[in-house]
């Protein structure tokens, strides 16, 4: 199921143009939505980094095949008020990632203590997650250290039962228990 590796140019090209016409529809419909239910909200990981959410993303949809997607990147010379600059302009990059088929929502969290940036999706369907994690990676390689993308796909797991209880972790997801994704307690 997770196979660390971008999709070829051209289908994630074309996965991205799909995209962004479906986010037009969407919006269009008003039902994409910039909450606030979850920022400021601290997430810790298995790594011993922790980043606040900054912003949330929701679509209006009801997932029958919940996942938990976490995605991970460092920026290229992106530092010190750059990293603000970067959390203010990336809302900009919602039309890359919203209409994809699936998307239910994104907590975009900050850069973590060594500058690693994590977007926490719920998507319906663990196989469109992936394909998604892996059209985006040929855009975030544009902007990212090289070999710093990677990604989870957690299956059969709801974004908020997560938040709610990261020790659902233990029974569903791999056992690297020092990873990178693997969230441990919110604060």
């Amino acid at each position: 199921m997770n196979a660390q590796a971008p999709l070829p140019a051209r289908t994630a090209a074309w996965s991205e143009v799909r995209c962004v016409a479906s986010t037009i529809s969407l919006a269009a419909r008003r039902r994409i939505h910039l909450r606030h239910e979850h920022v400021g909200l601290c997430l810790h990981f298995a790594d011993g980094t922790s980043a606040p959410v900054y912003r949330e993303t929701v679509v209006d949809r009801v997932p029958t095949d919940p996942c938990v997607l976490v995605v991970a990147f460092r920026l290229r010379a992106v530092r010190g008020r750059g990293h603000t600059l970067f959390r203010r302009e990336s809302v900009l990059n919602t039309p890359l990632f919203v209409g994809f088929p699936g998307f239910i929502s994104k907590l975009w969290l900050a850069n973590d203590e060594h500058g690693v940036y994590r977007g926490v999706y719920e998507w319906d369907g663990p196989e469109r997650a992936q394909h998604y994690a892996r059209s985006l990676w040929q855009v975030l390689a544009l902007v990212c250290v090289p070999g710093s993308i990677h990604y989870q796909v957690l299956p059969g797991l709801r974004r908020d039962d997560l938040l709610a209880a990261p020790e659902r972790l233990e029974a569903t997801a791999p056992k690297d228990f020092e990873a990178w994704w693997r969230l441990v307690a919110t604060s």
